[in-house]
């Protein structure tokens, strides 16, 4: 990601039942934890800036992923990329719902859009 953008990520698990090198699997530690069918994320960018609500608008990057709980799964997470509105359809959330209708519609339908991630560290 190129300096001077910041990430708002909303993150999550949906569904019972996982897969391993030993088969099937819905619940590990002696069925205390629930193993997920699959984690999403959404993530909106923006610019550094204040007021983010009001800077969000139809032209917002947005990525949203929906990755299956699998052992088989490959490595490239683009592989997995949905638009924000098949994940609410699978989720049942509805992502996004403070901005104006007319602006959530638009960028919730988008599926894939194409950048660069550049991760920058700084020590």
């Amino acid at each position: 990601m190129a300096e001077g953008n910041e990430l708002y990520i909303v993150a999550g698990v949906y569904g019972t039942g996982g897969s391993s090198s030993n088969g099937g699997v819905t619940k590990s530690f002696d069925n205390k934890i629930t193993i997920p069918e699959s984690v999403w994320k959404v993530i909106v960018i923006l610019p550094v800036g204040d007021n983010d609500i009001n800077r969000i608008n139809q032209k917002t990057r947005t990525i949203a992923v929906n990755i299956p709980n699998k052992q088989s799964i490959g490595n490239n997470w683009r592989d997995y990329r949905i638009s924000i509105d098949a994940l609410e359809d699978i989720t049942g959330y509805n992502f996004l719902s403070n901005l104006p209708i007319l602006i959530q519609n638009i960028i919730e339908k988008r599926k894939k859009q194409f950048f660069t991630f550049h991760f920058l560290t700084k020590l």
